[in-house]
């Protein structure tokens, strides 16, 4: 589903085109907010893997900062890449943990990272300083590009039944619809959800050789 029909569908089952009765709101920019919200929350419900994302960067000598992407919101993990092309996981920690085991800032104390710590929403704080210039490999969680910019999105296509639900049920609160349709949507959309989540959660996270083929009780 594209976002013209899913914009089609969002009117037809709300039976209600949006005219632009709230101040300037129009009624593209109204069901674009329905969508973009339950975009939202979907993205911060399920582990999928449209949500992952990976980047190369530098840790310099010297600098114990290392900047976040402008789009990262939060990290799946950091590796350092030596000299070698070996990689090395850092462990994640706070930066009062940071502070206190490097507290020292000469040279003589610099070393290959073996923490990092979120400093704030532009960079990362390592442990001990770097003492080469490593690379690095960022894998993070970010914001894919949203079906109302994109035309199409991985959830449009391949689980749109979440999306138009999520979408209805914020369409629904926008109009105050009644009780009973707030709960026809809401249970649709938790059914969406649930089917999601053993795709994200649960198939995206095994395989037959180690886990076995997902099997179900039958009485």
């Amino acid at each position: 589903m594209n976002y013209t029909q899913l914009t089609t569908a969002i009117k037809g089952f709300a039976e209600n085109d949006f005219p632009a009765t709230v101040g300037s709101f129009t009624s593209a920019e109204q069901i674009a907010r329905f969508v973009q919200l339950a975009e939202q929350r979907i993205y911060n419900m399920v582990q999928l893997p449209a949500i992952r994302k990976n980047v190369t960067g530098t840790m310099t000598v010297g600098n114990k900062y290392l900047s976040t992407p402008s789009d990262w919101l939060s990290t799946f993990s950091l590796a350092v890449i030596d000299a070698a092309n070996e990689y090395h996981y850092l462990l994640n920690k706070d930066v009062n943990f940071i502070r206190e085991s490097y507290p020292d800032t000469d040279s003589a104390f610099f070393g290959k990272p073996q923490y990092y710590a979120v400093f704030d929403d532009n960079s990362f704080i390592l442990g001990p300083t770097p003492d080469a210039s490593y690379n690095s490999e960022l894998h993070y969680f970010y914001y894919p590009t949203s079906i109302v910019t994109a035309g199409t999105s991985w959830l449009g296509t391949n689980f749109d039944s979440a999306l138009l639900y999520g979408a209805l049920l914020e369409a629904a609160l926008f109009m105050k619809s009644d009780a009973d349709t707030m709960t026809v949507y809401k249970s649709r959309y938790d059914d969406a959800m649930a089917e999601l989540k053993q795709l994200g959660d649960g198939k995206n996270r095994q395989d037959a050789y180690r886990s076995g083929q997902v099997r179900y009780p039958v009485r």
